[in-house]
C-alpha cells in the first residue's frame, strides 16, 4: 500500500519539474518543522539543536539550505516566465509583491499568540507593540527580492563578483568598524554573543523589544538581523549561480561531478576562513556561508544522483508533498504549534499535556520529546497530502 501511495504522488509530478530540487526542498522544510516542534525545548538530541554560539550542527544547515534552494528556484521560475514573454519589469513587480507577502506572513506569525491562562496578558503590549521585526520569512523575503534583482540585471560573472563582495564587505564591516559599548568604550572586531557590530546595529535600529534575543548583553540582537542579512543574500546568490549552471549544462553526470568539486572547494575554503571569521549561524559569517552552501551543493548532487541517475524515487514521494507547498506547510506548522500552546488544559496547555502525560511517561524525556516532533510532522503530512491530492498549492 505504501509503495502505491508513493507512486501516486510521483505520477502527479509535472514533467518540467526538477525532481532533485523539489525533494531537497521537501527534506529541508520537513527538517525545519521537525526541529522547531519538540515536546520540550529542555530535552532535545544534539543534532536537533543549534550550536550554542560558534560551531555547526545539522540544524544550523536547514535555513541556509532553504535560502540556497530559493536561489536555484529563482533561475528556474524566471526562465519559465521569460519563455512566456513576461517582461523584466513584470517579473520584478511580482517579486516585490511576493516579498511583501512573505514579510506580512512573518509578522502574522509573530502576532499570532494569546496567553489565555494569564488574565493580565495584554496582546497589544506583549505582541503588537513588541513585535519581532525580523524573522525567518522576513529574511527570506528580503533575500529573495535582492537575489531576484541580481539575476534579472546582472550576468553570472557579475553575480559572482557580488557574492564575493558581500562576504568580503560584511567581514570588513564586522572586523574593522568601531562601535561604542554602553559604558562608552570603543571596540571593534568582536564576534561575541551580544557584543559585535551586527548586534549593535540591531539594537540601534530595531530596539530590544523587537528582536529575538531581547535580553542579550550588552546589545539585544536578532539571529535574522539586518546586517547579517547581507551574507544571507550571498547564500541565495550561490544558489542562483548553481541554477545558472544547471540551465546551461544538461549532462546530469557532468552536473553532479562539477557540483561535487565546487562543493568540496567551498567547504575547504569555509573551514580555512574560520580562523578569521568563526563559523556562526546567528551572525551568518562568511565561513558559515561557504560551508553551508558547499554542503547544500553536495546534497543536491546526491539527490540528483539517486533520483535522476539511479532512478530510485519511491522514497522521495513524501518530501515532494512537503516541498510542493513549502510556505503553506511552514505557516500551518507555525499556527498549529501556537494553538497547541494557547489551548489551556488545567495548569498547563494542550502541548504540555500530550508530552508530559502521554509521551514522556512511556518513552522518557528525550525520546518522548522527539516522538512529539515526529507526531507533529506526521499530522502535518496528512494535511499537506490532502492539499496535494486536491491540487491545492499556495504560491505566495
Amino acid at each position: 500500500m505504501l509503495p502505491n501511495h508513493c507512486q501516486t504522488i510521483l505520477n502527479k509530478l509535472p514533467s518540467h519539474r526538477l525532481l532533485a530540487l523539489d525533494v531537497l526542498r521537501g527534506i529541508t522544510i520537513a527538517a525545519m518543522i521537525l526541529v522547531n516542534n519538540p515536546g520540550s525545548w529542555s530535552y532535545m538530541y544534539w543534532p536537533l539543536k543549534h550550536a550554542h554560539w560558534h560551531g555547526l550542527t545539522p540544524t544550523d544547515l536547514i535555513f541556509p539550505f532553504f535560502i540556497f534552494i530559493v536561489g536555484i528556484s529563482i533561475t528556474l521560475s524566471v526562465s519559465a516566465m521569460r519563455a512566456k514573454g513576461v517582461s523584466q519589469y513584470s517579473i520584478l513587480k511580482s517579486g516585490m509583491i511576493r516579498t511583501v507577502k512573505l514579510i506580512a506572513l512573518g509578522w502574522f506569525l509573530a502576532l499570532f499568540y494569546y496567553n489565555f491562562r494569564d488574565p493580565n496578558f495584554s496582546w497589544v503590549d506583549e505582541r503588537l507593540l513588541g513585535i519581532r521585526v525580523m524573522g525567518v520569512l522576513q529574511r527570506i523575503g528580503l533575500v529573495y527580492i535582492i537575489a531576484l534583482t541580481c539575476y534579472l540585471y546582472l550576468k553570472p560573472k557579475h553575480i559572482t563578483f557580488t557574492f564575493v563582495s558581500l562576504l568580503t564587505g560584511y567581514s570588513a564591516l564586522m572586523m574593522y568598524t568601531p562601535y561604542s559599548l554602553p559604558n562608552g568604550e570603543i571596540v571593534q572586531g568582536l564576534w561575541l554573543y551580544g557584543n559585535n557590530l551586527s548586534a549593535w546595529f540591531d539594537n540601534l535600529l530595531l530596539g530590544a523589544k523587537h528582536v529575538y534575543y531581547g535580553n542579550a548583553q550588552p546589545f539585544a540582537f536578532d539571529p535574522e538581523g539586518l546586517l547579517s542579512t547581507l551574507p544571507a543574500i550571498a547564500t541565495a546568490l550561490s544558489g542562483v549561480l548553481c541554477g545558472c549552471y544547471l540551465r546551461t549544462e544538461k549532462n546530469l553526470n557532468k552536473q553532479i561531478k562539477v557540483f561535487i568539486i565546487v562543493a568540496m572547494v567551498a567547504i575547504i575554503c569555509g573551514y580555512s576562513l574560520s580562523s578569521i571569521t568563526p563559523i556562526n549561524k546567528a551572525l551568518w559569517t562568511p565561513s558559515y556561508v561557504m560551508i553551508s552552501s558547499g554542503l547544500a551543493m553536495l546534497c543536491y548532487a546526491l539527490c540528483s544522483y539517486i533520483l535522476d541517475i539511479r532512478k530510485i524515487r519511491l522514497w522521495s514521494a513524501p518530501f515532494l508533498v512537503f516541498g510542493a507547498n513549502a510556505i503553506l506547510f511552514f505557516m500551518f506548522a507555525g499556527v498549529s504549534a501556537r494553538i497547541l500552546i494557547m489551548i489551556p488544559v488545567g495548569d498547563s496547555n494542550l502541548k504540555g499535556v500530550i508530552y508530559t502525560n502521554l509521551l514522556q511517561p512511556i518513552m522518557g524525556n528525550y525520546l518522548g520529546s522527539f516522538a512529539f516532533s515526529l507526531l507533529f510532522l506526521l499530522i502535518s503530512y496528512l494535511v499537506m497530502f490532502a492539499c496535494y491530492k486536491r491540487g491545492i498549492f499556495w504560491k505566495v
